[in-house]
């Protein structure tokens, strides 16, 4: 009899909740007007020139950054690792070496190399080699500017 009681107290409690009826007109949110997207040639000062497939020297890598005179570097190239697509260099300035990483190129112990500067990373993980650079610096692009 207790249940019954219970059952039937709970079914007019939930039929009394149903007879409110939605409203007529639903929500709707003011229309929110997006701007237009700035032309590609409205970037920030200083920001680097995006090429039209998004694409760097470095195959499908972004290019870095945008180097000035400023940051042409000159090294003497200590040592080379060829893996597909890329080019590890190992460069001398002064009793100091450090690694250089670029899209693949042609270069041989001994010569001397200039680039601009790119992005400085810690700790990096090449996959490919196994290895993990302390610290190395990807680069845009390097040219072979003497040799022995």
């Amino acid at each position: 009899m207790k249940h019954t009681a219970l059952i039937t107290a709970l079914l007019v409690l939930s039929l009394s909740a149903c007879d409110k009826k939605p409203s007529e007109t639903p929500f709707v949110p003011d229309q929110v007007a997006t701007p237009a997207p700035a032309p590609a040639s409205a970037l920030p000062p200083g920001h680097p020139q995006v090429k039209a497939n998004g694409m760097g020297t470095m195959g499908n890598l972004p290019t870095i950054n945008s180097a000035t005179p400023e940051a042409l570097h000159k090294a003497t190239v200590v040592s080379i690792i060829n893996v597909p697509q890329f080019t590890y260099i190992e460069i001398g300035e002064g009793k100091q070496t450090e690694w250089l990483a670029t899209g693949t190129v042609a270069v041989k112990k001994g010569d001397v190399i200039q680039f601009e500067g790119g992005s400085t990373m810690t700790n990096f993980k090449s996959k490919v080699l196994n290895r993990t650079f302390p610290i190395i610096t990807l680069v845009n692009q390097v040219t072979v500017v003497g040799g022995k």
